[in-house]
Parts: C-alpha cells; sequence; structure tokens
C-alpha cells in the first residue's frame, strides 16, 4: 500500500509540475505576442495591468520589444525603449528617465555560470540611470549598473558599471570618452513618437 501511495504521489507531484511548465510558457508567449501589438497604449496596459511592470505613463515602448519577468521592472518618465529590445527583468530591472534604448538592446539580469560544472544560473540586477543612451546592438549584463547621462556605443558588451556621463565602446566596453553634464532634452511622448509601431 504504501509503494502504491508513493507512486501516485510522484505522479501527481511530476503532473502539478508538468502543469506549471506549459503555463509559465504561455505566459511568456502571451507576453512575447503583446511586443507585436499595433499599439502601444495597449502593449502598455498589458505589462503594468497584467504583468505587473511599473512603466511611466510618458515612456514609450516601441513594437517588438521582449520583456521577461515584467513585475520586477521599473521604467521612468519620458523614456524610449527602441524595436526589439529584450528587458530581462527576472534579476531585477530599474530604467531611469529620458534614457534612450536604440533598436535592438539587450540587457540580461540572468545568465549562466560558466565555471559552474553543472551550469548553473547566476543573477544580479541592472540599474540604468537617468539620461543614459544605450545605442543599437548593444549588450549589457548581469550586475552593471550604466551611470548617469552615460552613453553605450553600438555593438558594446557592457560587463562591470559604467562610470556617470562617459561614453564606452567595444567588447568588453570600456571608456572612451566623456559626454556634457548639462543634460535637460525630454524624450518619450513629449519628445514625439508614432503611438502604433
Amino acid at each position: 500500500m504504501r509503494a502504491l501511495l508513493k507512486k501516485c504521489f510522484r505522479w501527481r507531484w511530476g503532473l502539478l509540475e508538468q502543469v506549471r511548465w506549459y503555463g509559465s510558457g504561455l505566459s511568456m508567449l502571451f507576453m512575447y505576442l503583446t511586443g507585436y501589438l499595433p499599439s502601444q497604449a495597449l502593449r502598455k496596459f498589458i505589462y503594468c495591468r497584467v504583468y505587473g511592470a511599473r512603466i511611466a505613463k510618458s515612456a514609450v515602448i516601441y513594437g517588438g520589444a521582449e520583456i521577461r519577468a515584467a513585475k520586477r521592472l521599473t521604467i521612468g518618465e519620458n523614456t524610449t525603449i527602441g524595436h526589439g529590445a529584450v528587458l530581462d527583468a527576472r534579476g531585477g530591472l530599474s530604467i531611469g528617465r529620458n534614457v534612450n534604448f536604440s533598436t535592438g538592446v539587450w540587457i540580461w539580469t540572468m545568465q549562466h555560470d560558466p565555471r559552474d560544472p553543472k551550469f548553473g544560473i547566476e543573477t544580479a540586477p541592472v540599474v540604468v540611470k537617468d539620461y543614459a543612451w544605450l545605442s543599437c546592438r548593444s549588450v549589457v549584463l548581469p550586475g552593471v549598473t550604466v551611470g548617469e547621462g552615460s552613453v553605450v556605443a553600438a555593438g558594446a558588451v557592457v560587463t562591470q558599471d559604467v562610470p556617470d556621463y562617459s561614453i564606452v565602446g567595444g567588447v568588453p566596453a570600456r571608456v572612451i570618452g566623456e559626454r556634457p553634464r548639462n543634460l535637460n532634452y525630454r524624450l518619450g511622448k513629449d519628445g514625439g513618437y508614432a503611438p502604433f509601431i
């Protein structure tokens, strides 16, 4: 009798795990498809109301963006997220005000540990401060803070913190210049945007 109970418990537990796994997959699929809806207002409504993201009303997220773990994502006022961005908020992602993400920027907060013999996962939050500009196809890895007013050049891979008002580029990214400190522009809806893309 005891063996039969153990077998039933294992079967039931396995079924619950399968249901949870499929549910998670469906949720990720719906989130992915949300990025392609032809209305910014509708996308933001779903990200915030259904998935719990905290996105300022004046922020803009263009089509094709992929968001992971939206409930751990914060986006500040007048920030613009370009087409095809990947915002991995599983480890926590905070994006400040008047930040510009160009097309295809990838932010990762979770990755595999290459030194772990079991290919384990390491997680660390990413913070992008006010007035930062991440140019096209740049990548930011877990645990990085991108400083206020800083610029990440196109194609750069950021593995360490970026100092305020610096310009970084390369693989891995290193400081290649400075940016003025008197930044006062406004992006997002105030900077002009296309509501249906």
